[in-house]
């Protein structure tokens, strides 16, 4: 019998310049860089997550560059923004590290009882950081980073979304166990029943298509209990006459795609311990991680992707 989802897995988004993203999301916002590794799809391009030590699920941000497409454009149906939980009474410093960064911040919002920072990556990802009564009591934040354990990101808060039916949008969170909390004139809360990560926002706007590229968020990912789960959320999506696909093999976890009426791109990924493998060679996330089937080609693939330089310590990027 199919379980609720505790809340998000992961959110994905693409960026231009791989060292931009890593800069911005471990040199500026703090969070550890877990793991370098490569586009499943298309081994010749990065794919970098960002998260806590161990990209435990429910704090993973994870980044496509692309350094040759063309910039993506914010409309529907997307998600809007991905949001990041920071303790109460830390956004006055990151107002003012960000704006010493020469960021663009917006806010404090206020927005159902938190006060949020909405801010753009170099890319023009939709970025917010959620201050709220509580912060996540199973999420440890990265301590090694370049923001102090005071001040450093607890995981993901949640995303919003853009759909061309909002409704159907919403049919789709109910069915993987989301319930409805508040709402406002254009603004529909649904929250999952776990301890983090647990939020979606339903955005009732009437905005233009966007377009899939650089600073567009390509999909949210929720967490389920295994792979045998997997099949039977598939059976259900297939039986409903969704956009469903098959079972993969993800490496580092098992997932599906599911693309409901609304448009919005959803994965369900199953649980682990932390959703990128050890990178016991060196520092973190600072060789390039290839799985098994990959090896073979790793001198290909290294001759074609970028040097990457992770930053460490605090002092560069106070």
């Amino acid at each position: 019998m199919l379980t609720d989802t505790p809340g998000l897995h992961h959110v994905t988004g693409i960026v231009g310049d791989a060292q931009d993203a890593i800069d911005f999301y471990s040199g500026v916002l703090g969070l550890r860089l877990v793991i370098q590794t490569v586009n499943f799809e298309d081994i010749l391009q990065h794919h970098l997550y960002f998260g806590d030590a161990a990209g435990t699920p429910g704090t993973v941000l994870t980044q496509f560059p692309d350094p040759h497409g063309d910039p993506g454009r914010h409309g529907s149906p997307q998600v809007e923004s991905v949001s990041f939980v920071v303790p109460s009474g830390t956004l006055t410093h990151w107002h003012a590290r960000l704006e010493a960064h020469d960021l663009a911040v917006e806010g404090p919002l206020e927005r159902f009882g938190d006060r949020v920072l909405r801010l753009e990556d170099p890319a023009g990802t939709r970025i917010e950081l959620v201050a709220g009564p509580s912060v996540p009591s199973d999420i440890d934040p990265w301590t090694a980073g370049s923001v102090p354990a005071a001040d450093a990101i607890r995981g993901l808060h949640g995303v919003s979304t853009l759909s061309t039916n909002p409704y159907a949008t919403a049919g789709l969170l109910e069915t993987l166990g989301f319930e409805y909390e508040t709402e406002t004139d254009d603004r529909v809360r649904y929250r999952a029943p776990g301890t983090r990560a647990t939020v979606v926002d339903v955005l009732d706007r009437d905005v233009p298509f966007g377009r899939e590229g650089a600073g567009t968020l390509h999909h949210v990912a929720v967490r389920v209990e295994g792979e045998a789960d997997l099949h039977e959320w598939r059976t259900l999506f297939d039986d409903r006459d969704y956009d469903v696909s098959r079972v993969k093999d993800r490496h580092f976890f098992h997932s599906l795609y599911v693309r409901e009426p609304g448009g919005i791109l959803f994965e369900l990924a199953t649980e682990t311990d932390g959703v990128a493998a050890s990178d016991d060679a060196g520092a973190p996330g600072e060789s390039l991680y290839l799985p098994d089937r990959f090896e073979a080609d790793r001198d290909l693939i290294e001759s074609q992707l970028p040097t990457l330089r992770v930053p460490t310590g605090r002092d560069k990027y106070r």
